[in-house]
């Protein structure tokens, strides 16, 4: 009967290591939110992954950008810039008035991004360097927060949101575009996945109206939500009202 149990027990193991290598459910998970493996964050030294020239066709960020919309003269975020992929292309669109805030939380990854964007011929942008729980980013100062393949790495997504929330103008956009975790066929782990539902479930437990979901990339949701009006509190209201 013990020989029989100690089998069953070390098939489950197999399985279960079995799983982990070849779906990434945990892998180096720093914790749990919402239901959803926080995926681990990405170093500097894998920088050279975010400029691979296959990108341009993987997630045709041509699509993305002509999707948000953008004008001369906003404020853009770009979180989680890394090697500022986006910042330059951003700067180009909101020129000559507007800026960027390249928000990182590695210097290495700001360094390059300067570096990286100055070669592109842009110069109105702000490197920000944040921290795991908070943007640094100026309060109701900016028309859309960009997060392309970042939010699901967030160690603390709840502070975060809460950082992003307060940065918007009165009628600002967050937009988080993740691989999406309804279609088996996209090549990445799961842990760095996201279905509309879960990031509809984390985003609006804050003050951010569901906007749309554009479907256009090849292997991304684009889902935009919009900083929601804060009702004036009356002026005749009693200390119990407020």
């Amino acid at each position: 009967m013990k020989s029989f149990a100690a089998a069953i027990a070390r098939v489950l193991f197999v399985a279960l290591v079995w799983t982990s290598q070849v779906f990434g459910q945990n892998e180096g998970s720093p914790g749990v939110y919402q239901g959803r493996h926080i995926a681990p964050v990405m170093g500097h030294q894998g920088a050279e992954w975010l400029e691979r020239p296959e990108r341009q066709a993987e997630e045709r960020p041509d699509v993305l950008l002509e999707a948000l919309k953008l004008k001369p003269g906003m404020s853009v975020a770009d979180l989680g810039a890394g090697t500022g992929y986006f910042t330059w292309r951003l700067g180009k669109l909101v020129a000559p008035r507007g800026s960027i805030y390249a928000v990182e939380i590695q210097q290495e990854m700001l360094d390059m991004l300067a570096t990286n964007v100055i070669a592109h011929g842009v110069t109105n942008f702000h490197s920000v360097l944040g921290t795991v729980s908070d943007t640094r980013l100026p309060a109701n100062k900016i028309d859309l927060v960009l997060m392309v393949d970042v939010y699901h790495e967030f160690d603390h997504p709840r502070e975060m949101l809460q950082s992003i929330y307060r940065s918007l103008k009165p009628d600002g956009k967050v937009v988080f575009v993740e691989y999406r975790a309804e279609d088996p066929t996209v090549p990445i782990k799961r842990v760095h996945k996201m279905s509309v539902a879960q990031v509809r479930k984390e985003a609006e437990l804050f003050p951010l109206k569901w906007v749309e979901t554009i479907e256009t990339l090849p292997r991304q949701h684009i889902i935009i939500f919009q900083k929601k009006p804060t009702l004036p509190t009356p002026r005749n209201a009693s200390p119990a009202q407020r």
